[in-house]
C-alpha cells in the first residue's frame, strides 16, 4: 500500500484518454500550442539528445512538432493508451525503464493527473543519464477558473453545496519546489496563460471531453448532473465572463518545468562570501553591514 494521497481516479482517466485517442486530431489544439511553447526551450540548449522519451502522447505525434530540434535520433512514446511509432503503454507513476537510459524526457500535459507527483518526478530524474534534460508541461491552478467559479455558484444556488467539478492543480511555486525535491539540478518553473474563447460553455465541455481532460477526481459526483444545475452554470458563465462579442473565455495555464540530471560539469551556486563582485557595486549604491544603516 502506498502512503500517497489518492486524489485522482487513474482508471477513469485511462478510460477517458482511450475514448479521446480515436479523435485526437480534432481536439489537439491545446496540446499542439503547449508542445510548441515547450519545445522552443530546446532551441536555447546547445546539446544533442539522441535518445528521448515523451510521456503523454505518442512518438509519431510529437515528431511532427520537433522539426529537428534537440538532435533527437530516437524518440520513444509512453502513455496509458496505445499510440503510434515506437510506443510503450505504461504508467507514469511506475516507469517501466531502468536508470540512466534517456538523454531527454518530455512530459506533455500528463503530470497534472498524477497522484504521486514527487515520486513520478524522481523516477524521471533517475531515468535520465547524467546531465540529461527534463522538460515538462502541466496545467496550473488558474486553468478553467471561469468554469470552476460557474459550477460552484450554480451548485451552491440550486443544490445547497458543491462537488469537485474541476481538478485541483499545482501552482508554479509548488512545481519549482517539487523539481528541487526530486533532485533536479538547475530547476526552473514558469507559467504562461493560453487564452481560448468559445461561443458557449457547452462547446468548451465538448472540447474537454475530446481532449480527455474531463473530471477524474476520486471525490467527484457519480450521479448524472441535474439539468437545471447545468443550465444555470451555463447561464452564470455567460453572465459573469462573456466579452462584448458574447464569447466566453476559458483560461488554460501552462506550467513549464525544466530540470537537469545532476552532473559534475554543471554550474553550482557559490558559497556565501565567495562572490567575486559585490551587488552594491553593480547597483551603484552604498553597502551597510546588518544593523549599521544610518537613521534617516
Amino acid at each position: 500500500m502506498s502512503d500517497t494521497m489518492q486524489v485522482f481516479d487513474r482508471s477513469a482517466k485511462r478510460r477517458q484518454r482511450r475514448r479521446a485517442a480515436s479523435r485526437t486530431q480534432d481536439y489537439d489544439f491545446l496540446r499542439a500550442a503547449v508542445a510548441e511553447r515547450l519545445l522552443d526551450r530546446l532551441d536555447d540548449v546547445r546539446c544533442s539528445f539522441p535518445l528521448a522519451l515523451v510521456q503523454g502522447c505518442d512518438a509519431a505525434w510529437l515528431e511532427q512538432h520537433l522539426q529537428g530540434r534537440g538532435g533527437i535520433e530516437t524518440l520513444v512514446g509512453m502513455d496509458g493508451v496505445a499510440g503510434r511509432g515506437l510506443h510503450v503503454v505504461g504508467d507514469e507513476e511506475f516507469l517501466p525503464f531502468g536508470e540512466q537510459k534517456f538523454d531527454l524526457v518530455i512530459a506533455l500535459l500528463n503530470l497534472h493527473w498524477i497522484n504521486d507527483l514527487p515520486g513520478a518526478l524522481i523516477q524521471i530524474r533517475r531515468a535520465l543519464k547524467p546531465d540529461g534534460l527534463f522538460l515538462g508541461a502541466m496545467l496550473g491552478g488558474a486553468t478553467l477558473t471561469e468554469l470552476r467559479q460557474s459550477w460552484l455558484a450554480a451548485e451552491a444556488e440550486l443544490e445547497g453545496g458543491a462537488s469537485p467539478r474541476v481538478s485541483p492543480m499545482a501552482e508554479t511555486l509548488d512545481a519549482a519546489a517539487l523539481l528541487q525535491r526530486a533532485g533536479f539540478a538547475l530547476p526552473v518553473a514558469d507559467a504562461e496563460t493560453i487564452p481560448v474563447t468559445y461561443g458557449d460553455a457547452f462547446r468548451l465541455m465538448q472540447d474537454l471531453r475530446g481532449m480527455g481532460e474531463t473530471n477524474a477526481v476520486l471525490g467527484r459526483r457519480k450521479a448524472f448532473t441535474r439539468r437545471a444545475t447545468l443550465l444555470r452554470m451555463v447561464e452564470l458563465y455567460q453572465q459573469n465572463h462573456a466579452g462584448p462579442d458574447g464569447r466566453i473565455p476559458a483560461t488554460f495555464e501552462m506550467i513549464a518545468l525544466t530540470g537537469w540530471s545532476p552532473h559534475e560539469s554543471q554550474q553550482k551556486p557559490l558559497r556565501p562570501g565567495q562572490a567575486a563582485n559585490r551587488l552594491a557595486a553593480a547597483l551603484d549604491t552604498v553597502e551597510y553591514p546588518i544593523g549599521g544603516r544610518p537613521k534617516a
